[in-house]
């Protein structure tokens, strides 16, 4: 596969919209080809490349299992030959049972003729009188034709069914070894061929540079490690000896129809085309009606993801139950498409029957004919034709299905094949580049400019040059984003630059080696990653065969020694997955000692020290200190106390570095780094004395528990959950201020992390849910599930029935009048078409009746669940699980897959009992002892029906759970792949992932043998079925004289119905799917929403007033326990006030807002409402008291009028309010301007409006509700100056006589409320009118006068 074709396409896709990115030729552009993708063929791998891994011994298994599967297909027809002497010896012995059962005739040398005596007396009696001719017309006419000698007494039927057994037996065992050859050499090849492509794959993964990951996500590639590989083993397994074996038998069978009996084979292959019609038709029209099924579901899933994106805005204005209904309206359409679905299909399948039925008719009608009039075939030869062709055409159609497995496979090793070819443009592994003797240690950047090749359109570094002097401390300071980070990539050769060079001592480190380069770097991350070992194991990871004494020395310079030596297994202590089980100063030391071991030259620290408390904090940065001496130092820091030491401190801003010199020289420079340095110092003020006021409080309590440090280590100890929290709030907390971390006592910390530990479980297992309660929601349905299961009943009906005019045939053959055979097989014929017509019916009417129970039961399921999702409290919605994304699916998937566990499948089990039962009990009737020597094979039969089934879907599952343990170790290295580049450790993890491969490998080869036994296995049963039933009717027609159509009638009604049974219970992995979708929906029907929705408890009062008050609040995010949103808020508003919330983003502000709302309640504290506690009052009720106005309005794809209408739910709107709100929201006049006014369609999410219009229709809709408390929540900043003095207008007269909370980043906004609160950190700092506040010359006098936008 030539590389350029990739490359091309992905050039086209990547440089169209930004012409900035200009490629030089060399550059192999092609590297992230999963941009261009969408425009090249997904499958590029042709069927025979898929074997380009395979060694010679793989080429020589394949040949030989090839051999086999040949040979194997060649079985069935054979055993056809073998069943047409078979008829015909059981017909001619029963003739001549037939001839002589006549008493006039007898066996005479053995050929049959009249007895003497007879034709003696005929003799004599001629010259009588003439009334006697009568009597001769008859049948003495017929005794003096002589008699054409048919042979006699010759046929011993026992010892010829002997040797059919024995025949029989011989194809079975040949079959039984040939199957297993078969199988279990093609897998044993593939699990070889797989097991190199997984290794090479991995490896070449974990060589690609770091560019590469960034534009390839791990979850992909684990997917691909998987799921794609485990394609490809499909494709190139078991599959091709099936295909081959299937194949085979249909050019057999076509050659034996032919051969034996060309004009009747012309006839059947005449009418399958019928056959063939009806599928593609049916397939047709199924995709079609999918199509229309889907698109309309889509309507409804547009609804459903459009309510639930914008729940808070559904929640705030009460619009639930509306939006049920709206959901609901929409899933008719897709119902009726369904169930149409469901009566194409039947109609189809029945028309199948009904032609299959037709043209046994017919076959038999035209084959009886040439046997009985023109005598060209036996009745041998009949069936050897018509089963030949059948045969044929039922494996041509069960090969196709291979097909499917051979074209996934091809297009899952697309890619997988190019990522192998693919050659990394920063090799890690490669030996090429120099190595310096020595290394002084100066890094210099020489304008050099970079973009992530993930965002090749944002310039991430502008020509930055930067030196960096050896021995010296450098800190990078400036703000997120500016590239501080990305330098420090640069250094590790992670990233080339796209233009300029880094230097290490004056040479280009691109000439370098890597393995080399990185070795001599040593790098502490913000968010270090420890390795699921021990913490010895973890160090060695800095350097291999490092000596236990390096490790101790390292620990100790690290400040590690004394933590690691007070655990109780000391360096053997497991850090558990990702470090979970150490405390962030732990693992951000160990990461310290894991950069000393490597005794490196040169120094990274990204933000080492961010994610630590003040006291941790203190000794990792006293460590840094020490191992800073003499090496060449990076450090990049948010906190002051990290940098004022550092010998030279440089500004980044935008990408370039702005500003280099001293702490002191650069604070009288006044730029980026005094403006950090002002702003931190300025929120540490307002946190020391916020701190102090509860240090004071909590003394008392405090005293009783441990000593301070202990309490913050305890409380590390309980919640091993919340150490990543640290690095948000530390960022923030200087260095002067040690008493935060007091501020959570022990308790405080448990009751923290288990509302963590049940804030998020992850995917959590669902037991299936019972069917009788899924059969409980399908109730209504009951005439069309009655209807249904009896239409089924009657389809497996038809089996048994066919058996049973199959074997009739049989019997005229032995019929010697011609006239009433003619007749018998007329009729018979005549009773296949009646067959068929039938059940064209009674398929339609299964068909129709299940798909009608099954979508209303769907559409029912989904309204429910849709309901129960609304109803749930706005913090489940904040999981990640829950993401409206994940909800519509489900609401789309689970609720349909429900129906598998209902309408179709109980028509399935209703179908295989009546088969089987109908079967057995027709047998018993007929030959009770035959019956009970097949039923011992019965068993056998089902499971070896039940055994293809299963092969069909593969065996997957059990290579998947063999495959986890290596998925852990390269989800790990994936996961990790920076951390481990840093540490050059590649090669290690590829030699772990290949030692567990192992033992999947070798399971994969026992597998091979079993798999092929089975298979094998069960191609034989039927063959031995046969000899032994057959023999046994040979036994039972000559002794007990049963007549030989019975033998056939009951060998093939039970054999026919045990098969069926097997390929019923091959459609239990859609039963077991249903049940679980059906657990997981009925988990989120039985969930009780904190806050509930629905229920009208709760306190309600007459007149409300719109009196607020925030008592003591104190709030975390359930989806993020660690971080302390609200911090003891406390603030009043009286009726008819307006509060105005400043302060930067974060601060809490929106949050107060939303616990006003009841969107969450606070988990320590209470809000108010006239006196009444919020948690008491009815949801409902309350909210219908709110209007909100927030940032960015949601509006609904509907008119304006609707928009506007949605404001309240309770009661029907009338034009005039609309009209009336839309003119206080200064809307009225831009409304009446549009062409469709009132009824102009606003678009999704409000798409064909602007801003300004957007923000005051919501203001309408605020207003239309007539609240007695308002919310504006940034209400306006998100307009340009003209809408915002209409909209701020707008907002003015809203607010008359109503209680209003305004959240605002401008002043002009706020002047003129009666209080504002300044906000920091989750708590008030000062709060007073606009007056009294510029007087105090605070915090908010600072924002007035510096003119800056609150932020």
């Amino acid at each position: 596969m030539p590389t350029g074709s990739v490359k091309l396409q992905s050039i086209k896709k990547l440089g169209q919209d930004n012409h900035s990115y200009d490629f030089s030729d060399e550059e192999p552009a092609g590297s992230y080809t999963n941009q261009g993708n969408d425009e090249q063929p997904a499958i590029r791998v042709g069927f025979f490349q898929l074997f380009r891994f395979a060694t010679c011994k793989d080429v020589l298994m394949m040949v030989l299992g090839s051999v086999c599967a040949v040979l194997h297909g060649s079985a069935q027809p054979l055993m056809l030959l073998v069943f047409g002497l078979l008829t015909d010896t059981f017909i001619e012995y029963d003739i001549e049972l037939n001839e002589l059962s006549d008493d006039r005739k007898e066996c005479v040398n053995n050929t049959i003729q009249w007895k003497k005596n007879y034709t003696e007396g005929i003799g004599l009696m001629t010259p009588l009188n003439q009334s006697d001719w009568s009597f001769m017309n008859n049948s003495t006419w017929e005794m003096l034709t002589p008699l054409e000698g048919r042979p006699c007494g010759l046929l011993d039927i026992e010892y010829e069914m002997t040797l059919f057994a024995f025949y029989y037996v011989g194809i079975g065992a040949a079959v039984f070894l040939l199957g297993y050859f078969q199988i279990s050499l093609w897998v044993t090849a593939a699990a070889r061929q797989i097991q190199l492509v997984r290794k090479l794959y991995f490896s070449r993964v974990m060589r690609m540079e770091i560019g590469w990951f960034d534009c390839t996500s791990v979850g992909e590639l684990n997917t691909r490690m998987s799921d794609d590989i485990n394609k490809i083993n499909d494709a190139i397994a078991d599959q091709v000896a099936i295909f081959l074996q299937r194949f085979t038998t249909f050019v057999c069978g076509f050659c034996i129809g032919f051969v034996k009996g060309w004009k009747l084979t012309l006839v059947i292959v005449a009418a399958s085309p019928m056959i063939g019609v009806g599928a593609g038709l049916m397939a047709l029209f199924v995709a079609k009606l999918t199509g229309m099924e889907l698109q309309a579901y889509a309507k409804a899933g547009a609804v459903a993801d459009e309510v639930l994106t914008s729940i808070r805005t559904v929640a705030a204005f009460g619009g639930e139950k509306k939006e049920v209904q709206r959901y609901d309206r929409n899933l008719i359409s897709a119902q009726r498409w369904g169930i149409r679905k469901g009566l194409i299909i039947g109609f189809f399948t029945g028309y199948m029957w009904l032609i299959i039925f037709l043209c046994y008719g017919l076959a038999f009608w035209y084959g009886s004919s040439l046997v009985v009039n023109t005598g060209e075939y036996t009745p041998g030869t009949l069936l050897q034709v018509f089963f030949g062709v059948l045969i044929a055409a039922m494996n041509l159609g069960q090969a196709s299905s291979c097909l499917e497995a051979f074209a996934a496979g091809r297009g899952a090793a697309t890619l997988i094949f190019e990522t192998i070819e693919r050659e990394p443009e920063i090799d890690c592994l490669s030996e090429a580049g120099y190595k310096l003797d020595r290394v002084k240690g100066d890094i210099e950047f020489h304008n050099v400019t970079f973009f992530y090749p993930s965002r090749p359109d944002v310039k991430i570094l502008d020509q930055l040059s930067v030196a960096v002097k050896s021995g010296e401390t450098t800190a990078f300071v400036g703000p997120s984003g500016a590239g501080k980070s990305t330098a420090i990539q640069l250094i590790q050769r992670f990233y080339d630059p796209k233009e300029g060079m880094v230097t290490l001592d004056g040479h280009d480190i691109r000439g370098l080696n890597i393995q080399w380069l990185r070795s001599l770097i040593g790098i502490v991350e913000q968010e270090p990653v420890l390795f699921a070992t021990t913490i010895a194991e973890n160090l060695r990871y800095g350097r291999p065969n490092v000596s236990m004494e390096d490790i101790v020395s390292a620990a100790k310079e690290a400040n590690a020694y004394n933590f690691i030596m007070d655990l109780p297994q000391q360096f053997d202590t497991l850090v558990g997955e990702g470090g979970g089980q150490m405390s962030g100063g732990q693992k951000q030391r160990i990461a310290i000692a894991r950069a000393l071991v490597r005794k490196p030259r040169i120094l990274l620290l990204d933000m080492a020290t961010s994610a630590l408390d003040n006291e941790s904090e203190a000794i990792v940065q006293e460590a840094l200190d020490n191992v800073r001496k003499g090496r060449t130092t990076i450090s990049i820091a948010h906190r002051l106390s990290t940098i004022k030491n550092a010998d030279v401190i440089v500004g980044f801003e935008h990408g370039r570095a702005v500003e280099k010199g001293k702490h002191n020289e650069l604070l009288e420079r006044k730029g980026v780094y005094f403006t950090l340095v002002t702003l931190q110092s300025q929120g540490d003020k307002a946190l020391n004395e916020k701190a102090r006021q509860m240090a004071d409080n909590e003394e008392e309590q405090e005293r009783l528990n441990l000593s301070r440090a202990g309490s913050y280590r305890a409380s590390l100890r309980y919640s091993s959950v919340r150490q990543r929290s640290r690095s948000q709030l530390s960022n923030l907390m200087p260095e002067s201020f040690a008493p935060i971390a007091i501020e959570r006592g022990p308790r405080d910390a448990v009751s923290q992390a288990d509302k963590s530990e049940n804030a998020i479980p992850e995917e959590e297992i669902v037991e299936p849910a019972p069917v009788g309660r899924i059969l409980k929601y399908n109730i209504p349905e009951w005439p069309y599930m009655l209807f249904g299961s009896f239409g089924a009943a009657i389809n497996g009906g038809v089996n048994p029935v066919y058996s049973l005019l199959f074997s009739q045939i049989l019997a005229t053959f032995s019929v010697t009048d011609p006239v009433a055979q003619r007749k018998e097989i007329d009729s018979i014929c005549l009773f296949f078409v009646m067959v068929g017509v039938v059940s064209f019916f009674t398929q339609m009417l299964q068909g129709y009746a299940f798909s009608k129970s099954g979508e209303l039961l769907t559409r029912r399921l989904r309204r429910l669940g849709f309901h129960a999702m609304l109803g749930q409290e706005i913090g489940w919605f904040d999981d990640h699980r829950n993401s409206p994304g994940a909800l519509t699916t489900r609401l789309a998937t689970d609720a349909s897959q429900v129906q598998g566990a209902t309408g179709s499948q109980i028509g399935m089990i209703v179908n295989s009992l009546t088969n089987i039962g109908v079967a057995v009990l027709m047998s018993f009737y007929f030959s009770w002892k035959l019956t009970l020597l097949i039923l011992c094979f019965l068993p056998f039969i089902a499971l070896s029906g039940g055994f293809q089934a299963k092969m069909l879907t593969g065996f997957a599952k059990q290579d998947k759970e063999a495959m986890e343990v290596a998925g852990r170790i390269s989800g790990e290295a994936l996961n990790n792949i920076r951390t481990i580049a840093g540490l050059g450790k590649e090669k290690i993890f590829v030699d772990m992932y290949e030692a567990q491969l192992d033992g999947p490998y070798q399971a994969a080869l026992k597998k091979a043998k079993v798999y092929g036994a089975c298979y094998g296995f069960a191609q034989c049963v039927i063959f031995l079925t046969n000899s032994a039933s057959y023999r046994f009717g040979g036994y039972l027609v000559q002794q007990e004289g049963l007549h030989f159509s019975l033998v056939f009638r009951v060998i093939s009604a039970i054999v026919t119905s045990g098969t069926a049974l097997g390929k019923a219970s091959s459609y239990t992995p859609d039963y077991a799917k249903a049940k679980i979708s059906a657990a997981r929906f009925f988990q989120l029907l039985d969930r009780v929403p904190q806050i509930s929705v629905y229920s009208d408890t709760g306190d309600k009062w007459d007149n409300f007033q719109g009196n607020i008050e925030f008592i003591d609040c104190k709030f975390t995010y359930p989806t993020r326990p660690d971080i302390q949103v609200l911090n003891g808020l406390n603030v009043s508003v009286k009726p008819g006030q307006t509060l105005a919330f400043v302060g930067s983003s974060g601060c809490g502000k929106s949050t107060s807002v939303q616990l006003l709302e009841r969107f969450y309640d606070p988990d320590h504290g209470r809000v108010l409402i006239d006196g009444h506690d919020s948690t008491g009052v009815s949801v409902p009720f309350l909210r219908s008291k709110i209007g909100i106005v927030s940032q960015e309005p949601i509006l609904f794809d509907c008119s304006i009028e609707e928009n506007i209408k949605y404001g309240d739910n309770s009661r029907e709107i009338s034009m005039n309010e609309v009209i009336s709100a839309a003119k206080k929201a200064q809307l009225h006049d831009f409304v009446m301007s549009l062409p469709e006014k009132y009824d102009t369609n606003v678009g999704a999410q409000g798409s064909q409006l602007s801003r300004g219009q957007k923000q005051r229709i919501a203001i309408a809709r605020a207003i239309i509700r007539d609240p007695k408390i308002l919310l504006l929540d940034e209400a306006t900043s998100a307009l340009d100056t003209e809408s915002e003095k209409t909209v701020q207008e707008a907002l003015d007269k809203a607010r008359e006589g109503r209680t209003c909370i305004v959240i605002a980043h401008r002043l002009s906004t706020i002047q003129n409320s009666d209080i504002i609160a300044v906000m920091s950190r989750g708590f008030v700092i000062e709060k007073g009118p606009h007056d009294q506040l510029m007087a105090l010359k605070g915090a908010y006098y600072k924002l007035v006068t510096t003119g800056a936008p609150i932020s």
